[in-house]
């Protein structure tokens, strides 16, 4: 699995998934092209899916946001008879790298979680139509949604078959959404989890793995009656039209990427890529008719754009290099400006939408398995959302100070109210309440300082930074730093860092992406599952895997 992998698409390439606007209802059908998976060597049978699904539901997610913001009601159904998900491929999980598996599980975490913070945040309720087998990663589908509705008939049903069939766990959420979302009892979610083959009818309305069983013969009127009812329930201040995702302004270097206001430096001898992150490069908006006719060359949105999807390049295709270097370069007076822009106006559509994207960018570095760094220069921006990168990431250096031939603005950071409420972690906490768990009255000092810009002796004695370094100190120890780093385990660090970025009380999502997560990770590498006679070696063959049944 060595080619590039492209998480930047559009409707006129989608192989496994159509949609269909029917005013305020969208239409999300699964009809995978069992030819069309990422890779050779399997097939997407029974509407499985690998990462080239997830991809497009991914896009489309993102799209019905902010193409189709009319939507108050999205219906997610089969395109194939019998059949709804048979879930994540296992030809496609036995034959894929150990980090290919676990960024795979990530990547469809994320957006599981996209689409089922949508009704809440954008008015877009996900109704899920299960008709046929419905298991593993395809109720994990369904347990994202809003609304679950089973046809009763003798072939639907709803099953997490991993434990039993491929010694593996569900990868995107299904135990933890079973018991925390769906409030399963404990007991039962036991029996189902440990079920081959599932469980249909009124047993799983009983259970509560489903919201609704409806006979055959009123399924389809009744999936109609009830996206018509989500769709009217959102329908207050919804937009007549949304603004087009145009593609991104992207250039591939040998050792670089580069986009209209991001730049990627990779230096793979070293195990470090540097991202540096332009500052606005255009003026604010004057009104909202002016930010919906800018569209997605709005900078903020823009740059939101383009360093999510160097952050996913990054995780699935330089899996050696180990340590991220966040660097900014511009005005932070215009970095705040344009952020209170959004923050005044977000009872508009778009600038709430521009502003939740940046939630999930920031998320998406918080849950990121690389040692992550800040460096704050002279003519830095981390001004807002943008110094929510100094406090996501696991170090923070800031040059304090003149510093020789650089004629470069003096290094500062600049509070707005965006670093108090807009933007929270996975624990529900905003990263300075995350930052300064044992010392809330930190918080409030910061809180006081908001609108100035902060210069490293400040910004130190704030906590705001971990370090701040003369002109004399400065080279070298960052080159100490970056080099410590990259000489440590690998492993250790993912797990060191997972475990110290969160902070506080956990939560449905903590747990998906921190216990859960970790479980599968370590599952993953087992030869129980992946053995030469593991379960997913073994699926299909006829024979169960062989199993070293010791308990640790």
């Amino acid at each position: 699995m060595s080619k590039r992998i492209d998480f930047q698409t559009d409707p006129s390439k989608y192989r496994h998934w159509k949609v269909a606007y029917e005013g305020p209802v969208a239409r999300l059908i699964m009809d995978v092209d069992e030819k069309g998976g990422l890779f050779e060597g399997y097939e997407l049978k029974l509407n499985s899916y690998d990462l080239s699904v997830d991809i497009e539901l991914a896009d489309i997610v993102q799209r019905m946001r902010f193409e189709h913001p009319e939507v108050g009601a999205v219906v997610l159904q089969s395109g194939k008879d019998r059949v709804f998900c048979a879930g994540a491929n296992i030809r496609m999980l036995g034959g894929a790298t150990h980090a290919h598996k676990v960024n795979f599980c990530k990547f469809t975490n994320e957006t599981r979680n996209t689409y089922e913070a949508a009704g809440a945040e954008s008015g877009q309720s996900y109704i899920c139509a299960v008709r046929g087998s419905c298991a593993g990663g395809g109720y994990e589908l369904a347990l994202a949604c809003d609304h679950i509705i089973l046809t009763d008939d003798s072939s639907s049903a709803v099953a997490l078959p991993e434990v039993p069939l491929l010694a593996v766990l569900p990868g995107t959420g299904g135990l933890t959404r079973v018991t925390d979302k769906r409030k399963v009892r404990r007991d039962l979610a036991d029996v189902f989890c440990a079920m081959e083959e599932g469980v249909r009818g009124k047993k799983a309305k009983d259970w509560r793995l489903v919201d609704e069983v409806v006979a055959n013969s009123k399924f389809d009127e009744t999936v109609t009656e009830r996206a018509k009812e989500f769709a009217e329930r959102n329908a207050a201040g919804k937009p007549a039209k949304g603004i087009a995702l145009t593609p991104l302004d992207r250039t591939f270097g040998e050792d670089s990427i580069t986009y209209s206001s991001v730049e990627v430096i990779i230096e793979r001898s070293k195990g470090v890529a540097t991202i540096v992150l332009s500052g606005p490069d255009g003026d604010v908006p004057s009104s909202m008719e002016e930010l919906a006719v800018e569209g997605a060359g709005n900078w903020m949105l823009r740059l939101a754009r383009e360093l999510d999807d160097a952050i996913l390049h990054l995780r699935l295709n330089e899996l050696e290099v180990g340590v991220l270097v966040f660097k900014s370069q511009g005005d932070p007076e215009k970095v705040a400006a344009f952020e209170a822009f959004m923050l005044e106006n977000r009872e508009f559509w778009l600038a709430r939408e521009i502003l939740l994207y940046w939630k999930r960018v920031l998320k998406r570095v918080d849950v990121t398995s690389r040692s992550l760094v800040a460096l704050v220069e002279n003519g830095s921006c981390f001004a807002g959302f943008l110094a929510e990168l100094l406090f996501a990431v696991d170090r923070s250096y800031m040059m304090d100070g003149e510093f020789e031939g650089d004629n470069r603005p003096m290094a500062t950071i600049t509070l707005t109210d965006g670093n108090f409420g807009p933007y929270p972690m996975a624990n529900d906490l905003t990263r300075l309440q995350t930052r300064f768990l044992g010392e809330p009255e930190r918080v409030d000092a910061a809180k006081a300082r908001i609108g100035e810009a902060l210069e490293a002796e400040d910004a130190d004695e704030l906590g705001l930074v971990t370090f701040a370094h003369d002109d004399i100190d400065w080279e070298d120890e960052i080159r100490i730093f970056l080099e410590e780093r990259a000489s440590f385990s690998p492993d250790a660090m993912t797990g060191m860092e997972a475990n110290l970025r969160f902070a506080g009380p956990e939560t449905m999502e903590t747990r998906i992406f921190g216990r859960l997560t970790a479980w599968q990770n370590w599952i993953f590498q087992r030869p129980n599952a992946v053995g030469e006679n593991g379960a997913l070696q073994r699926y299909g063959t006829g024979l169960r895997g062989e199993y070293d049944m010791k308990r640790v």
